[in-house]
């Protein structure tokens, strides 16, 4: 059996394209994010950044790694249908919690959230694993854009720093430039969408967004889970984010007193 909000048609096309629109997954969450959100901001932690960029206007806020500190996050993290539809999504029988990450855009923000993919920031890889990037306001031009079947790539993106463009990691091949989508033509997906809706997609799904022209914030809470074949695996770096002292080895599963399973299949 699959959540209500999932049917066998996106459970498809999120396989085959790595993304899919999944309407109202948070929307009975969106005043408590909002509130979680504002907590964050006020009190933002060690990975905190308002990506300051020569050039560019406003201010683009971004935190993650903060869901055991504020209530709010963790609240909605333990009872919304996020896990459940995750796993529906990724045909696992568990799941597991990886990081949450804020993204705020105020009115007048010009930078763009560069393309890429998270998958090569992070120390885990699997065929099982799903992002949400939820908007708490009302977005058009703002929303997240994904580039369809780029999951199934045959080399990850070099991951870059926001502001520096600079690569995060030294690139000795492994790594494929980052691509232009919209000069290059790819298929890209985007929807307008309302607060509480939330974009699923693969970590390896290349994705991006444009600055906030509008008159009003763009604010979104992104959820990272895991789900049965994730495994850590060595980068050539540090990773982003990074959690020193986790003591994991490549193969591993993710511990889970640091990323706890929140939600098995029944039976499993």
């Amino acid at each position: 059996m699959t959540h209500p909000l999932v049917t066998q048609a996106m459970i498809d096309d999120f396989q085959r394209d790595g993304v899919v629109l999944i309407r109202g997954l948070f929307a009975d969450h969106v005043d408590r994010l909002r509130a979680g959100v504002a907590a964050n901001m006020a009190a933002p932690g060690p990975y905190a950044s308002n990506n300051e960029k020569a050039g560019e206007t406003g201010r683009f806020f971004d935190d993650y790694c903060n869901w055991t500190r504020i209530p709010e996050f963790q609240t909605v993290i333990e009872t919304s249908a996020a896990a459940e539809v995750a796993a529906d999504l990724m045909g696992s029988e568990q799941v597991q919690m990886f990081h949450d990450h804020v993204l705020v855009k105020e009115p007048g923000t010009s930078m763009a959230t560069p393309w890429h993919q998270d998958g090569p920031y992070y120390f885990v890889q699997g065929r099982q694993t799903v992002s949400f990037w939820s908007p708490l306001d009302p977005v058009q031009d703002a929303t997240l854009r994904c580039v369809a079947g780029s999951h199934a790539w045959d080399k990850e993106v070099l991951p870059t720093r926001w502001v520096s463009e600079e690569g995060f990691f030294a690139d000795e091949g492994q790594y494929m430039p980052v691509p232009d989508p919209d000069a290059q033509g790819m298929e890209i997906r985007e929807w307008a969408m309302e607060p509480g809706d939330a974009v699923a997609f693969d970590y390896r799904t290349l994705h991006g967004a444009r600055g906030n022209t509008s008159d009003i914030r763009r604010r979104a809470f992104s959820l990272r889970l895991v789900g049965d074949d994730a495994r850590y695996v060595e980068r050539p770096g540090r990773t982003s984010p990074p959690f020193p002292g986790h003591d994991m080895q490549p193969g591993q599963r993710l511990r889970e007193d640091w990323f706890p399973v929140i939600w098995p299949r029944s039976g499993a």
